[in-house]
């Protein structure tokens, strides 16, 4: 925003950038003119959510993901499709059978096999699992308390199998300012492009 010549900015994250998102409002809070979060609880939601067994069941991949190494490996097989399979699963079941979802697949997997891409995406999982129980988690959960003062909207899939609504929906309790929680109907966990002129008209709104 600096470099632009911006003092603020309205913040738009999904899933880990939902993540960031909430974590730049609360920590840079003169710098976030208005916040949308889609397909991510408020990380003290989230954390407390890793003891309901459902989210627990629905996060289990990242146990997997703690490996070295292999992963990566499956990620960017060349005789196997997991991008495909990842999208499938973790989506509402209108929009895998689209030309969009066939689209998107493709560029995904072209991405994913970017050298080292696997191996960066790889490591958002193992510091989330790895710092629950470390010092530099636990200081992150603390300061996440600060309430966030910017205009919040929230977009979350009803058909979310990821971020369960039921964990993410509260967030708002960690919002001092205007908040606003909306479920998108039959939508799983990527809101941007199974409802893209649904997200993009709520996020142009909310900006104004």
């Amino acid at each position: 925003m600096r470099a632009l010549g911006e003092k603020d900015a309205v913040v738009v994250g999904h899933d880990w950038g939902g993540l960031v998102a909430w974590t730049m409002a609360a920590l840079h809070p003169r710098v976030v003119r208005r916040l949308v979060v889609v397909s991510m609880a408020h990380p003290r939601l989230l954390r407390a959510g890793l003891r309901d067994r459902a989210q627990r069941r629905a996060l289990r991949h990242v146990l997997g993901f703690q490996l070295p190494r292999l992963p990566e490996r499956r990620l960017t097989r060349a005789d196997d499709d997991p991008v495909a399979e990842f999208l499938r699963n973790w989506a509402g079941p209108g929009w895998t059978h689209t030309a969009d979802f066939a689209e998107a697949v493709e560029r995904y997997r072209s991405a994913a096999r970017i050298p080292q891409a696997a191996y960066g995406s790889m490591e958002y999982f193992r510091w989330a699992g790895r710092s629950q129980v470390r010092p530099d988690g636990l200081r992150y959960a603390r300061r996440m308390a600060a309430p966030v003062t910017a205009p919040t909207l929230q977009l979350h899939g009803s058909a979310d199998p990821l971020v369960l609504p039921g964990t993410a929906r509260g967030s708002g309790r960690y919002v001092a300012g205007a908040y606003e929680w909306r479920e998108l109907p039959g939508v799983g966990h990527f809101p941007p492009e199974e409802a893209a002129a649904d997200v993009t008209r709520a996020v142009r709104d909310w900006a104004r």
